[in-house]
Order: C-alpha cells, then structure tokens, then sequence
C-alpha cells in the first residue's frame, strides 16, 4: 500500500511539474536558460529591462522556424500538387518546363530553374481565384497531404519546442506574430491552429487582389502579381508598417530573417534574437550555409556577436516534430 501511494505521490508531483515547466521539451542547457531569463527579465516589474505589455512583441520566421522546410518550402509541395490536379483535368495546362517540373513533382528540376520558375508555378496556382477559395483549397490540402519523407501530416511538422515557446510568451503576455517569407493567406489558414496565432497576426508575401461584386456578392480575388516580398530586409519594413513598432524578441533560422533579427535587436532596452540552427541529421535534417533551402552563412557567423541565441537543434530539443516523438 505505501509503495502504491508513493507511486501516486511521484506521479502527481511529476505531473505538477511538468504542468510549470513552460519548455518541457527543450534539453537543460543554456539556450533554455538564457530565454527564460530573458522572459523573466522583461516581465518582472521590478526589473531594470522590464517592459509593459503593450510592448512585448516576438516576431518569427515560419519556414524552417516555426515548421519544416525540406525538402522544399512546404507551399511550393502545395503548389505541385495542385499543378498535378490541374494536368489532370487539362494536359496542355503543363506548358512549361516549370509546370512540368512541378507536375511531375520534380523540385530538384523546378528548384534549378530558379526564382523565375518557382514564381511562375505559385503564380500559376494561387491567382484567378477568390482568396476564401483559395484559402478553402489550402485547407483541404492541410487536412489530407503528407510530407514525402516522414509521412506526417505538414501541420505535425511543426517543431514542438517552437510551439510551447510560442505558448509561454503569450502565457507571459507578449503578442506573438508571423512573419515569413511565406504566402499571407497559405498561412492564415493553419496558424491558429497549429501556432496558437491569429490570422491578423500573420505577415507573409501577398499577391495582388481586386474587389469586385459578383451576383450581388462582394468578393477579394487574388491576382496574377507578387505585390509585396515578405524576406530580407523586406521582414522589418514590413513589421513596421503593419505594427508600427519594434519587437523586443525574433526568432529565423535563415539569411532570410537577418535584417528582422538586426532591426529588433538594435532597439532600446532589453532584446533577443534567435536563430535556430538545422543540426539534428538523425531527427530532421542538417543543413546550413550550402543549403538550398533556408540558407544560414551571416547569421551563424555574425550572430555570437551580435548577441544572438544560436539554437543547436541536436543538442537544445529534445524533441523536434509535433507529429513524432
């Protein structure tokens, strides 16, 4: 009988433990520790660098920070698979070398022709129709597509660790945003669910839209041109522009987010960049400056000394996927 309520004993402190812990699946080491001091230092009133609410603004990166990346950007796999479906229905829809690489779900090909190839595909899926049924395609597409290697529904490719810092700064009352290179309304239609994230509170790249009225019903409609480029040093104007202030925290794991990371660390006060470094070869896969995808040179070489948290996925989580464990 006392080893049965010894058993019960350790189990409730185990549970109440792990119902504290904010991080549970980031390993012991100083990554960990250097965000729960920064969270600790910016929330506690009685703190030097404390900051109000109204200003606790974390900003991250999707691709590659907030879910997988590989083999390629995840929209673009969205992009070929409704390529294929178009084929199916009109053969000489595949009119290009661009098409047909996308068609035949060849991203090795389709990544060699370049930017040029890559837009034209996006362009050729994501334009001519109105963004609730654009947006309704994407949905249908989460809920049934599997990522090629690990079989995982895309959104159980969200990167666990990720995930419960996301959940902790909210907890700690910051306003969490996205902001990615990504499509605006591919995004808004699994944030919330997968991130805890509002779709007003995702930034991304957009096309152009036209408003017209249809039968007596007003419709937005995606157009055939890329109005905005949300990467590079397009991520801070952005952020300026919709938000109007600076963040105190972001979060990339590519060149791509190194003007966002150096526009919210040079701010006043108390800030931090991270940057999560691919590592892990076993879990996920590794990969960083000769990469195709999520390109990582100046950020791991600068960020040190520019004070950045460099998260060593092998070695900071202790598990990576949503979906897996």
């Amino acid at each position: 009988m006392l080893d049965r309520a010894l058993l019960a004993l350790s189990l409730i402190l185990a549970a109440n433990y792990a119902a504290a812990d904010p991080l549970p699946s980031w390993a012991e080491t100083d990554a960990r520790a250097r965000i729960i001091d920064f969270v600790d230092s910016v929330t506690n009133a009685g703190s030097p660098d404390y900051v109000t609410p109204a200003d606790r603004v974390a900003v991250f990166d999707n691709d590659g920070t907030l879910w997988g990346e590989q083999p390629v950007y995840f929209q673009l796999i969205f992009a070929g698979d409704t390529v294929q479906k178009m084929v199916d229905t009109d053969p000489d829809f595949a009119s290009s070398d661009a098409l047909k690489a996308a068609a035949a779900g060849d991203y090795q090909a389709l990544a060699e022709g370049g930017e040029a190839a890559i837009i034209e595909v996006v362009t050729a899926t994501h334009s001519g129709l109105s963004v609730d049924d654009f947006q309704a395609s994407v949905a249908d597409w989460i809920a049934t597509a599997r990522h090629p290697t690990t079989g995982l529904p895309y959104t159980g490719m969200t990167y666990q660790p990720m995930v419960e810092l996301l959940s902790y700064l909210r907890d700690e009352d910051f306003k969490t945003y996205i902001v990615s290179g990504g499509g605006l309304h591919f995004m808004r239609v699994f944030a919330e669910e997968a991130y805890g994230i509002p779709p007003e509170n995702v930034l991304g790249t957009y096309t152009e839209t036209s408003y017209e009225v249809v039968d007596g019903v007003p419709v937005i409609s995606k157009e055939p041109a890329i109005a905005f480029v949300d990467d590079k040093e397009g991520k801070p104007i952005n952020i300026e522009r919709t938000l109007g202030k600076r963040p105190i925290l972001a979060g990339g794991n590519s060149d791509g987010d190194f003007a966002m990371l150096e526009w919210t660390t040079a701010g006043e006060g108390a800030r931090l960049g991270l940057i999560v470094h691919h590592t892990d070869a076993e879990r996920e896969v590794a990969y960083d400056c000769d990469s195709h995808i999520g390109r990582l040179c100046d950020g791991l070489e600068q960020g040190p000394d520019r004070g950045w948290l460099i998260i060593d996925m092998a070695n900071d989580w202790d598990r990576v996927f949503t979906g897996a464990r």
